[in-house]
C-alpha cells in the first residue's frame, strides 16, 4: 500500500518550474516573466489550435509561472517548504510555508488545483501579460473578454526581370506554405521596393483582421539597359566612319527598335537624348527620357589602306583633343 501511495505521489509532482520556463535558479524576477511571455506567446491554444501537446504545455507554464512569478511563493519553494505544485511539504506547517501555501492540501497555485481555476489571474500579473500579448481586450478566457488580435504580417521577396519592371507586369506567387499569391507589379517598380497586400498575411485571432504581405522586388539586371530614376541609360557602338560622316542607326530602347541620327563629327562619350522613351512610372505625370552613350569602335584590324590615309591626313591636318 505504501508503495503504491509512494507512485501515486510521485505521479502527482509537477516539473520544477524553473526547468518549464527554462531560467536558471537565479534568475531575476524580469527574466522570469520575459521567459513566460515568450512562452506564452507561442504555446497559448489560441495561437496553436487543435495541438493538444502545445495546450499541455501551456497548463504547466502557466502553472510555472504562477509559481515563481508570486515572489512568497517562490521564496517559499526555494527554501523547500512547498513542492513545484504549491503544497506544503511534510514538516512544514501551512503558516510558515509563505502565503503561497495556505492553500488546502491537493489545491494547486491558484488555490483551484490549477493554473485556470481560483485566486483571479491579476494576482500573479496575468492579466498585464496577456494584455500585452493579445491587446487590450485581455487574455484568453481573462474576466471573460475574448481577445482579438491583428494577424502578423508576412514577409516575401520576389524577382523579376528589368523589362517587366519597367513596364508592369502580374505575376502568380507559390508561398511557402503551399498557397498562392497573385500579385500586381506596377510599372516603375524599383529594386528592392515592398508592395504591401491588405489582408493578405496571417489570419487575425477571434475575428480580428488579417494582417498584410509585405513583397519585397528584386530587379534582375538587364544585358543593355540601366536605370538612373526614370531615365533609361544604355551605350551604342558605333564605326569611326560613322562617327567622322554622322548616319542614322538604330537602337534599342524599352518600347522595340528607333532610329537616331548620329551627327557628323560625333566622338566617344556623347549622350543622345530619346525624349520621353524612358520609365512612366505609376503616378508621374511623364516619362523619363533614354539617354545614349556612344561609344566609337575602331575596326578589330587596321589595315594598309586606313593606315596610309590617316598618316597622310594627319600631316596636313594635325588637331588637339585637349591633352595636356
Amino acid at each position: 500500500m505504501a508503495d503504491t501511495t509512494d507512485q501515486l505521489t510521485k505521479a502527482k509532482m509537477a516539473e520544477n518550474p524553473y526547468t518549464v520556463l527554462g531560467v536558471a535558479r537565479s534568475a531575476s524576477d524580469d527574466e522570469v516573466r520575459r521567459a513566460y511571455r515568450q512562452l506564452a506567446k507561442t504555446l497559448h491554444p489560441d495561437v496553436n489550435p487543435d495541438d493538444q501537446a502545445a495546450a499541455d504545455r501551456f497548463k504547466k507554464v502557466s502553472a510555472a509561472y504562477a509559481l515563481l512569478g508570486d515572489k512568497d511563493r517562490r521564496s517559499a519553494f526555494d527554501r523547500g517548504e512547498i513542492d513545484a505544485n504549491g503544497e506544503v511539504r511534510r514538516g512544514f506547517s501551512r503558516a510558515g510555508a509563505g502565503s503561497g501555501a495556505g492553500a488546502r492540501p491537493g489545491q494547486g497555485p491558484f488555490g483551484g488545483g490549477g493554473a485556470s481555476g481560483g485566486a483571479g489571474a491579476d494576482e500573479f500579473g496575468f492579466g498585464d501579460i496577456f494584455s500585452d500579448l493579445f491587446g487590450r481586450g485581455g487574455g484568453p478566457g481573462m474576466a471573460g473578454q475574448a481577445p482579438h488580435m491583428r494577424g502578423q504580417d508576412v514577409r516575401y521577396t520576389l524577382e523579376v526581370d528589368f523589362l517587366e519592371a519597367v513596364s508592369g507586369t502580374k505575376k502568380r506567387v507559390t508561398l511557402p506554405e503551399g498557397g498562392m499569391l497573385d500579385l500586381s507589379v506596377p510599372p516603375g517598380v524599383n529594386d528592392g521596393q515592398t508592395l504591401r497586400l491588405k489582408g493578405k498575411g496571417a489570419a487575425g485571432f477571434r475575428g480580428a483582421e488579417p494582417g498584410d504581405a509585405l513583397v519585397e522586388i528584386r530587379v534582375r539586371a538587364h544585358p543593355v539597359f540601366r536605370r538612373q530614376g526614370d531615365d533609361i541609360m544604355s551605350e551604342l557602338p558605333i564605326t569611326i566612319d560613322e562617327a567622322v560622316l554622322g548616319g542614322r542607326i538604330e537602337v534599342q530602347t524599352i518600347e522595340g527598335r528607333v532610329t537616331v541620327t548620329i551627327p557628323k563629327g560625333t566622338s566617344s562619350g556623347r549622350v543622345l537624348r530619346l525624349k520621353g522613351r524612358g520609365i512612366a512610372a505609376r503616378g508621374s505625370k511623364a516619362a523619363g527620357d533614354h539617354l545614349v552613350s556612344v561609344k566609337v569602335v575602331l575596326p578589330s584590324e587596321i589595315d594598309d589602306q586606313l593606315s596610309y590615309f590617316i598618316s597622310e591626313w594627319r600631316q596636313t591636318h594635325g588637331y588637339d583633343p585637349g591633352r595636356k
